[in-house]
């Protein structure tokens, strides 16, 4: 049997007896992390054997470490990091050198807990107008900017043995309101989307995963957000080009309205591979799995394709990394 189209997250730092037997027969395809699940670097370690012991299979773990704001290991058991875009400004013209080291610094800590796939880079272009959740995340204010400094990012975590995720396409760049809670729509012309934020994930659109938006394009398609219309999953295929596995972002966001069984359908009618839900939550993954197929057809290939991508890290020096970075920093700043 295939596994279940869904990424679902746990309730604490050890698994219960009764999760342990609901992800059994369940199978999520994946499994995400958030700081509730974390402690140590062994209870980690411990949590992410728990989980592929569950579901008997080397399944992929996800979190979201991107450093800054978003980062789920903390110190001081790990590094901190500047949030990305006063990281990349500072850096000046070093920018990719210093987040390839960026990106093989984070993989280097979270292939040592049994986590290999990070949901970075953020491929969202930056704009006066960017909400705060989302403005500093970002990797610059320019398309060009933004794609050469997640290619960089991307290469390194890949070379750390971490996969990346392209998010959040086709773009959150413009939006001023948070999707956690609301529910953007952007009246930006077509043109000017192609013209700006499409382009970072059309650059990147190689990488093997990328996560939805929670917005409305309306010049696309003005009554679904991203991740529930088919017009605008057709222009992350035809037109950005993006031919991987296709998640949804948090299912349990506000931005979407609706039964889970309804969020979930329609998605996977849209034409997204794999359903992410982040809670832990049983009442909520139970509706969830109602509707959530095993893998299979394009997206079982797409995921199959994902996986093999995943291979043991290159020889590396976190040590050396530190010097390498901070001579990067203080060559841009005396530069």
């Amino acid at each position: 049997m295939a596994p279940r189209a869904a990424i679902f997250g746990c309730l604490g730092p050890v698994l219960s007896a009764e999760e342990t037997a609901f992800f059994r027969a369940a199978d999520p395809w994946g499994f995400i992390l958030f700081a509730r699940n974390i402690e140590t670097p062994g209870q980690l370690r411990s949590l992410t054997a728990q989980l592929r012991d569950a579901v008997g299979r080397d399944a992929p773990i996800l979190i979201d470490q991107e450093g800054g704001r978003v980062a789920r290991l903390r110190a001081p058991h790990w590094r901190e990091w500047d949030a990305a875009l006063d990281f990349a400004q500072r850096a000046g013209a070093n920018a990719p050198q210093a987040m390839h080291l960026r990106g093989r610094m984070i993989a280097a800590e979270l292939h040592d807990l049994g986590i290999d796939v990070n949901c970075a880079p953020m491929l969202d272009v930056a704009t006066q107008d960017s909400h705060a959740i989302i403005l500093n995340r970002c990797y610059g204010y320019d398309p060009e900017t933004v794609a050469a400094n997640g290619r960089a990012l991307a290469e390194g975590q890949l070379a750390g043995g971490v996969l990346p995720i392209i998010k959040h396409i086709p773009g959150h760049g413009r939006a001023s309101l948070d999707s956690h809670f609301d529910l953007p729509k952007l009246d930006t012309p077509l043109a000017d989307l192609q013209a700006s934020d499409f382009v970072p994930f059309s650059r990147l659109s190689d990488l093997p995963m990328a996560m939805t938006a929670h917005i409305i394009y309306s010049a696309i398609d003005p009554q679904n957000c991203a991740t529930l219309s088919p017009a605008v999953i057709d222009v992350i295929r035809q037109d950005i080009g993006f031919g991987g596995l296709l998640m949804t972002d948090d299912l349990s966001m506000k931005a979407l309205s609706g039964s889970f069984e309804e969020r979930t359908a329609t998605a996977l009618t849209a034409g997204c591979d794999v359903i992410l839900h982040c809670n832990g939550e049983r009442g909520e993954m139970e509706p969830i799995l109602s509707e959530t197929p095993e893998l299979s057809g394009l997206a079982a290939s797409r995921a199959e394709a994902t996986l093999d991508l995943r291979h043991s890290p290159e020889p590396f020096d976190t040590a050396q990394a530190e010097d390498a970075l901070a001579l990067l920093m203080e060559d841009a700043v005396h530069g």
